[in-house]
């Protein structure tokens, strides 16, 4: 008898433990910020070729001209990239330089996406395999990173682009234009 008391003060024991385990990390904050590891780092080379022919196709050594740029991930099969368009024409109108890169995409997709919501884009390039999409650490699209001058990645936001976020990018590329 006095083995069968120890024993359910242990079971008691361990599952007293293990929901005092749960309410302490049910306590903590929800952190779902996916943190890249390339910022601070620069563009991993390569070269795209152009998806729609009225505009060039877009390498790392683009993006190390001198000018600070927004490269926007996007496709022409997903639903919140054609939600953020008129933010993306909302920051070009201020003077970004917005180049993209396509993922997985048909050149007459992506030419049919760009017609119906707008082209931004001063460079857009092919990423068939989503090869470069991976190596500059994005997750997913659509998906927009503020690139300084030297080619460096300052910044990353996650998601479609809303109206609250286009003062946040605007600042992040003036602070990478210094």
């Amino acid at each position: 008898m006095k083995g069968f008391r120890i024993g359910l003060w242990l079971i008691v024991a361990v599952a007293l433990g293990v929901l005092a385990l749960f309410a302490t990390q049910l306590s903590k904050p929800k952190d779902d910020l996916v943190r890249s590891q390339m910022i601070g780092k620069p563009v991993p080379q390569f070269k795209l070729d152009a998806i729609v022919p009225d505009r060039p196709g877009l390498s790392s050594a683009d993006l190390a001209d001198g000018k600070p740029k927004l490269l926007n991930i996007f496709a022409s099969w997903c639903v919140p990239c054609a939600a953020e368009a008129p933010q993306l024409a909302a920051l070009e109108a201020q003077g970004v330089n917005i180049v993209g890169v396509a993922i997985r995409d048909k050149p007459a997709d992506a030419s049919q996406f760009l017609q119906l919501y707008g082209n931004p884009y001063s460079r857009i390039g092919a990423d068939n395999l989503s090869a470069v999409q991976l190596a500059i650490g994005s997750s997913g699209v659509p998906e927009s990173f503020v690139v300084d001058g030297k080619g460096i990645i300052r910044y990353q936001h996650i998601g479609d682009i809303q109206d609250r976020d286009v003062p946040v990018l605007l600042q992040k590329l003036r602070e990478a234009g210094q």
